[in-house]
């Protein structure tokens, strides 16, 4: 049995970031194969700015083509697939260009992300991400029939500045990150 994820992280929020970085050592340690896609050369002003969004998710796919182009995904009997903010995007079209029979697992997606969505997913959002509509995050999902776990008055990061009760929000979403990765277990 061979399982591989890939984390796709966002503009500013590298595989080293809390989200990403325990989500690769969760995994590692139940034995999956991690591969962790990295981007540079992104343009300043994105946020906000349709255009500059556009041209940041064109330079991270194209990136992430480069990094994945020598796996052989027919090897995989457990395909996971994770992304962060412009990284659900970016692992969302790479998913469905490549035919890749995975499952996704998307913190803070923007909106854009959910044009390309066509595996199964869950999502983590918090409902003060100034990057995502709560309303159209919510109406995507519940269209896309993905499950959605949403944290109160969280920022992008899912942080809402209290410590404990941020230390505690990671901890419960590594939990369901564990959780959906031991669901399709052969």
């Amino acid at each position: 049995m061979k399982r591989i994820v890939c984390l796709f992280p966002g503009i500013g929020y590298t595989c080293d970031k809390p989200l990403l970085y325990y989500s690769w050592k969760l995994l590692k340690g139940m034995g999956w194969e991690v591969v962790r896609v990295s981007y540079t050369g992104f343009p300043s002003g994105v946020k906000g700015n349709p255009e500059k969004m556009r041209q940041a998710g064109q330079m991270a796919l194209e990136q992430a083509e480069e990094i994945l182009k020598g796996i052989d995904w027919s090897e995989y009997t457990d395909i996971l697939l994770i992304g962060k903010s412009v990284g659900t995007v970016v692992c969302a079209a790479y998913a469905r260009r490549h035919h890749i029979p995975c499952r996704h697992v998307f913190f803070t997606p923007i909106e854009d992300t959910f044009r390309f969505v066509s595996n199964p997913a869950i999502v983590f959002h918090g409902t003060a991400d100034p990057w995502a509509d709560t309303k159209a995050i919510e109406n995507s999902c519940q269209q896309k029939g993905i499950q959605i776990y949403e944290t109160e008055n969280a920022n992008h990061s899912l942080e809402t500045g209290d410590v404990d009760f941020d230390i505690q929000t990671l901890r419960d979403t590594m939990r369901i990150v564990k959780a959906y990765a031991e669901k399709n277990k052969p």
